[in-house]
């Protein structure tokens, strides 16, 4: 299997489950911690994946320069919700 073919089904499956689980979890915590709430370790734990697949695909990145945007998107959104669940840390 050529490198642009398992690269496409890697893309493929990582759309997937960002848009059916990471996605759907991620404005979920985003909503908590605007309302001031604290992650727990489930949270964290979904944030530490989420950061590990971003380090396994950035590799790619450059092969597929369509898909830069979205991964900027999700980065930022990572960081408002990190930098916002700190927020509240400190806070408490």
């Amino acid at each position: 299997m050529s490198e642009l073919k398992l690269d496409e089904g890697v893309i493929k499956a990582l759309l997937d489950r960002f848009n059916q689980q990471r996605l759907p979890m991620l404005l979920s915590m985003q909503e908590r911690v605007g309302r001031g709430e604290k992650l727990n370790d489930l949270d964290l734990a979904h944030l530490e994946e989420i950061a590990e697949t971003a380090r396994q695909i950035s590799p790619m990145l450059p092969q597929h320069p369509e898909y830069q945007p979205l991964v900027g998107r999700i980065i930022s959104l990572y960081q408002e919700i990190t930098s916002k669940a700190l927020e509240n840390e400190r806070e408490a």
